[in-house]
C-alpha cells in the first residue's frame, strides 16, 4: 500500500509539472536561443512577415534559431502560448487585451500592422441583398473561430450597424479552403477572411468585397479609427526574463518590415516558399499587392490604434466589456524593442 501511495504521489507530481510548464524558459543549443513561434496561418498575407523573416535569414543573422508553426485559430495559438508550448505568437494584437481581461499578461513586442488586413466577403448569391452590415440580420457570418479576432471584428461591424449577436449567427469556418467551401456550399452568407482567399474568391466570381479593412481609409470608415492587427506577442514574464532574446526577435522582424517597404510584390513573392502561390503566381502577386500596404515598416504601435482596439473590445467583447475600465492598455504592448532595433 505504501508503494502504491508513493506511485500516486509521483504521478500527480509529474502531471502537475506538465500542466505548469515555466513559459519563461527559452531553450538554448550551441549558445543560441531556440524559439518556437506559432503563427495564425503561415500562408496568410497578413502574417507574411513571419515566413519572410525566416526566408531572408534575419533570425539566423541575429543569432537566434526559430521554428515556425501554423495554426489557423488565434484562440488556439494564445492557449499554446499560455501553456508554454510556444514562446511567442504572430497574431492579432487584440488578444493581448482580451487576455488581460482574463487576468493574463501578454504584450505585443512588434506591431507589424495598424489595420486588420481582413475583408468581409459576401457570397455572389447574396451580394444583391447584403450590401451593408445592417443586412446581416438573420444571416450566417463566417469567422475563423469563436473568440478569434475575426469574431471580434464581425461583432464590431454588426454592432456599429445597430445589431447584436442575437440578430445573426456566427459560424466557425476556419480559413482558406474551409472558408471557401463554407461560402460556396451555403454554410455562410458572408464572412471575414484575408488574402489570398479574398483574391481567389473575387476573381472566380464566387464573392464580392463588402467591407475592406486592408487600408487605413477603409478601416477608419468601418471601425472609427485604426485597429492594430498583426503582431508578435509574448508573455510578459518571458519578456521580462529574457530582454536580450526578445531584442533579437524584434530586430529580425523590424528588419523584415523595412525590407518590405523597399521591395515590390514580385520581389517579395520571390522570397516566399513557392508552394504559397498555390500554382497561380499572378493571383499570389495580386494578393500581396492588395494587402502589403497594411504593414507599417517600423514595428511601432500607434497609441491611437491601441486605444481604438480597447474601445471596440470594451463594447463588443463579453470578456473585456465588464472590466474595460480596469484594462491597463500600456501593459498590452511595448515600443521599447522596436525603437532599439539597429539600422542596417
Amino acid at each position: 500500500m505504501r508503494k502504491f501511495a508513493l506511485t500516486l504521489v509521483l504521478v500527480a507530481a509529474m502531471l502537475l509539472g506538465a500542466g505548469c510548464r515555466d513559459s519563461r524558459h527559452i531553450p538554448m543549443a550551441n549558445g543560441r536561443p531556440q524559439v518556437t513561434i506559432m503563427v495564425g496561418g503561415l500562408e496568410k498575407i497578413i502574417y507574411l512577415p513571419a515566413m519572410l523573416t525566416q526566408q531572408l535569414g534575419h533570425f539566423t543573422n541575429n543569432d537566434i534559431d526559430v521554428t515556425l508553426l501554423s495554426e489557423q485559430s488565434g484562440a488556439t495559438a494564445e492557449t499554446a502560448l499560455l501553456t508554454g508550448d510556444v514562446q511567442a505568437v504572430v497574431g492579432f494584437y487584440d488578444h493581448t487585451i482580451d487576455l488581460q481581461a482574463k487576468e493574463q499578461c501578454i504584450t505585443s513586442v512588434v506591431q507589424m500592422a495598424d489595420v486588420p488586413g481582413e475583408v468581409e466577403l459576401v457570397s455572389a448569391r447574396d451580394a444583391a441583398t447584403v450590401t451593408y452590415p445592417t443586412d446581416f440580420r438573420g444571416k450566417n457570418l463566417g469567422v475563423t473561430s469563436l473568440g478569434s479576432s475575426t469574431d471580434f471584428l464581425t461583432q464590431a461591424l454588426a454592432g456599429q450597424a445597430g445589431l447584436t449577436t442575437a440578430d445573426y449567427n456566427r459560424v466557425k469556418v476556419g480559413a482558406g479552403q474551409t472558408f471557401i467551401a463554407g461560402m460556396n456550399h451555403g454554410g455562410i452568407d458572408a464572412g471575414m477572411t484575408t488574402d489570398p482567399t479574398v483574391a481567389q474568391m473575387v476573381n472566380a466570381g464566387q464573392a464580392k468585397v463588402l467591407v475592406d479593412l486592408r487600408t487605413e481609409s477603409g478601416t477608419r470608415r468601418a471601425l472609427g479609427g485604426l485597429y492594430p492587427s498583426s503582431s508578435l506577442y509574448m508573455r510578459c514574464d518571458t519578456v521580462k526574463a529574457h530582454p536580450e532574446i526578445v531584442q533579437k526577435l524584434v530586430t529580425s522582424f523590424v528588419q523584415t518590415l523595412r525590407w518590405i517597404k523597399q521591395h515590390s510584390p514580385a520581389q517579395i513573392a520571390d522570397k516566399m516558399p513557392p508552394q504559397y502561390a498555390g500554382g497561380n503566381r499572378d493571383l499570389y502577386l495580386q494578393s500581396i499587392a492588395d494587402s502589403i500596404g497594411m504593414f507599417n515598416g517600423d514595428g511601432i504601435m500607434k497609441t491611437e490604434g491601441a486605444q481604438n482596439a480597447l474601445r471596440i473590445l470594451g463594447t463588443y467583447s463579453k470578456n473585456v466589456a465588464p472590466v474595460k475600465d480596469r484594462i491597463d492598455i500600456a501593459a498590452t504592448y511595448t515600443t521599447e524593442f522596436a525603437r532599439a532595433a539597429p539600422r542596417d
